[in-house]
C-alpha cells in the first residue's frame, strides 16, 4: 500500500533533519579539527585539514596521560556499574514484588525525592565523605554512587518487574524456594532486558559524570576522563595547542561510542519500555 504523505510530514522531516545535523555537526567538526595543525586551526576554523595529522592523537595520549585516566575511569565506572545495578535490581524487587509494612510509604518518599534538586545534597554529602575520609578516593566515589540510588532507574526497573506475573513467585514458594533463590533464579533472568537497559544508561551517566569527581578528587593521578579533559582545557588558554585538545576529546568519546553502537538496540527498547501493553 502506498504511504500517503502530507505537507506536515515534510515539515516534520525537515525539522528532524535539521535537529540531527545540529547534533552531528559539532562531533564532525571536532574530529576534523583534531587532524589539523594549530596554524591551520587559527587561520580558518571551518576549512578541512590539508594533511591528516594523526600524530596529534599520540601527542594527546601522552600529554594528557589518557592511559592512566582511562584505567581510573574503568575502575570507577565498572565497579559502580556492577554494584549499583545489582542494588537497583534488589531495591526494585523489594519495592514492587514484596509485601511488607511501610512499603507504600517508602515508595512515596522515594517518589517525593524527585522534586528535590540533587545539588542541595552536595554540601551534606561532602561533609559526610570528608568525615569518613573518603575524599580524594576513587573507592569513595564508588561508594557514594552505589549508595545514592537514582530514582529514574528504580522506576524503570520497578515498572518492568511489576509487569511479570505474580504466579511465578507463588509457584516457587509452594515448591519451597527461598526469597533469594526466587530473586536470583526467576526474577533476575526474566527482568534481564530491563536490567541491561538500566546498566547501559548507568554506564553512559557514570562515564560522562563530571561534578562529583571534580569536587572529590584533588590528586591528578586519580582523575577520571571528564575531570582530566576539563583540566586540559584550562591549560590550553596558556599553550593554545587546541588540535591536541581536540584529539584528546575524540579519544575520550570512543568508549561511550562503542557502547552505544553495540547496545543501541537495548537503548531503544529501554526508551520504549512499558509503552506497549502486552
Amino acid at each position: 500500500m502506498k504511504e500517503h504523505r502530507t505537507a506536515f510530514d515534510l515539515i516534520w522531516w525537515v525539522v528532524l533533519a535539521a535537529w540531527s545535523l545540529s547534533i552531528l555537526f559539532p562531533v564532525v567538526w571536532v574530529i576534523y579539527e583534531s587532524l589539523k595543525t594549530n596554524q591551520e586551526f587559527f587561520q580558518n576554523v571551518w576549512t578541512l585539514p590539508e594533511t591528516l595529522n594523526w600524530g596529534n592523537y599520540l601527542s594527546a595520549w601522552e600529554r594528557f596521560k589518557l592511559g592512566t585516566t582511562l584505567l581510573n575511569t574503568l575502575y570507577y565506572v565498572g565497579a559502580s556499574l556492577v554494584i549499583g545495578t545489582f542494588l537497583t535490581s534488589l531495591n526494585a524487587y523489594a519495592l514492587t514484588r514484596m509485601n511488607f509494612r511501610g512499603r507504600k510509604l517508602i515508595w512515596s518518599l522515594i517518589m517525593l525525592s524527585l522534586f528535590l534538586p540533587g545539588i542541595n545534597a552536595l554540601i551534606p554529602q561532602y561533609i559526610l565523605m570528608r568525615d569518613l575520609h573518603l575524599t580524594n578516593s576513587l573507592t569513595g566515589l564508588i561508594i557514594l554512587d552505589v549508595l545514592g540510588e537514582n530514582v529514574f532507574f528504580l522506576m524503570l526497573l520497578g515498572g518492568f518487574m511489576q509487569s511479570l506475573p505474580m504466579e511465578l513467585e507463588e509457584s516457587a514458594k509452594i515448591d519451597g524456594a527461598s526469597l533469594f533463590k526466587i530473586f536470583s533464579r526467576i526474577i533476575m533472568p526474566l527482568a534481564m532486558p530491563g536490567v541491561i537497559t538500566v546498566a547501559i544508561f548507568k554506564f553512559l551517566g557514570l562515564y560522562n559524570t563530571f561534578l562529583q569527581p571534580f569536587i572529590y578528587l584533588s590528586d591528578s593521578s586519580k582523575y577520571t576522563i571528564g575531570v582530566n579533559i576539563y583540566q586540559a582545557n584550562m591549560r590550553m588558554q596558556y599553550t593554545n595547542d587546541w588540535v591536541t585538545l581536540f584529539s584528546g576529546v575524540v579519544i575520550t568519546m570512543i568508549p561511550s561510542l562503542i557502547v552505544f553502537i553495540i547496545c543501541q538496540r537495548w537503548i531503544v527498547e529501554g526508551a520504549t519500555m512499558g509503552s506497549v501493553k502486552g
